[in-house]
């Protein structure tokens, strides 16, 4: 057996502690930033504490949690260097997942597992989660950063991180409150979001672009539409639920599975949403992802948002005032469809889907053709 030829340390295996605490350093001031009189105690202790003393208040508070990452969208970051947006789409693929039930996220922890810890870019990736988590009005309370050498290369990393919410439980949205007539509400997405990055990085690779590529469609390179932000819908959707005049049901989260899929989630049994597909036009980056791979429109309408990223299903008298309260707010949004019987029309095919993720609720379904 070979011995070896010194001592070996935790830096020589391949760990930077004291890396990790200027990372800290350059880091705390965004995070702080997210802090009001409910945050106690710094940045940097073993866990983080929150003042919930206003759940006092309420008559039967439920806590809501969701946790997520961002997917393979960090390969974009890493190719083009830019770190500081990364965050910003993990805040949004979490907070807005526990808005879904009317619940507002009070604050989030952050996990980004790296091979090699360079201090700037971590710093850059949780400066985007606080300034998400400032959008969003949550609290970045805590996080870890964690080396990983031999398991992660040296410019590799992946980001998770949690949130928790409350609401009042006589306040809760989702199917229960669902009715025939009820109106269906898109809000327009930012872009890709964070899903679907695989499918759409097979797609440019195979098709030989380069990331800094000009595409005269986009009005920017391919780096800069691929990196573009999640939008984060929270606050926008917490203040018309607040509405009593815009009489929301239920929100949708428009992730993975695509928009029929997500919609089912949140509809009881019986009830489907039809969506007409000619009341939006596809933003460009969804025509090239399809044209460029020749991607089916079945498989593309599963994998990604096609310009909807939140959908609201509002009572068929709230939905002026739905769509006035948001449009006001700089979130463009419009009517999509209704809310109706289940089983009036045909089950087959991909245009329907009834039920997902192991919910066994109502169904949508898209008709037409996209404007």
């Amino acid at each position: 057996m070979s011995m070896p030829s010194g001592p070996i340390t935790y830096a020589s295996a391949g760990v930077d502690v004291e890396a990790g605490d200027r990372a800290v350093e350059l880091m705390k001031d965004a995070v702080r930033a997210t802090h009001g009189a409910q945050v106690l105690g710094g940045v940097g202790g073993f866990a983080g504490l929150f003042d919930v003393s206003r759940l006092l208040t309420y008559t039967r508070p439920l806590l809501a949690t969701s946790t997520d990452g961002v997917g393979t969208k960090v390969a974009i970051a890493q190719a083009m260097d830019i770190h500081d947006t990364i965050g910003f789409d993990l805040v949004g693929m979490v907070v807005d997942d526990i808005v879904v039930v009317g619940a507002e996220p009070l604050f989030m922890t952050d996990y980004i597992a790296c091979g090699k810890v360079v201090p700037e870019r971590i710093a850059d990736i949780v400066r985007g989660i606080a300034a998400g988590c400032s959008v969003a009005g949550t609290a970045l309370v805590g996080g870890e950063t964690a080396e990983h050498p031999g398991l992660l290369g040296e410019h590799e990393y992946d980001v998770a991180g949690a949130a928790t919410g409350v609401v009042e439980a006589s306040r809760v949205l989702g199917p229960e409150r669902v009715r025939e007539g009820d109106v269906v509400i898109g809000m327009a997405s930012s872009g890709l979001h964070s899903n679907g990055y695989s499918l759409v990085r097979r797609v440019i690779n195979q098709a030989g672009w380069a990331l800094d590529r000009q595409v005269s469609e986009l009005g920017r390179t391919l780096g800069e539409e691929l990196l573009e932000p999640t939008r984060i819908y929270a606050a926008d959707c917490l203040a018309l639920a607040r509405n009593d005049a815009a009489q929301v049901h239920g929100f949708s989260h428009v992730t993975g599975g695509g928009l029929a899929a997500n919609l089912a989630r949140v509809l009881p049994r019986g009830l489907e949403a039809t969506v007409d597909r000619s009341t939006w036009e596809l933003p460009p980056i969804f025509t090239l992802v399809s044209q460029l791979g020749s991607v089916p429109l079945p498989d593309l309408e599963r994998t990604l948002n096609l310009g909807v990223g939140m959908v609201a299903i509002v009572g068929e008298e709230g939905a002026d005032a739905a769509l006035r309260q948001l449009n006001d707010a700089g979130l463009p949004s419009w009517t999509m469809g209704t809310v109706g019987t289940a089983g009036t029309g045909s089950t087959d095919g991909p245009d329907y889907v009834q039920g997902a993720k192991g919910v066994d609720g109502g169904a949508g379904r898209l008709l037409g053709a996209y404007a």
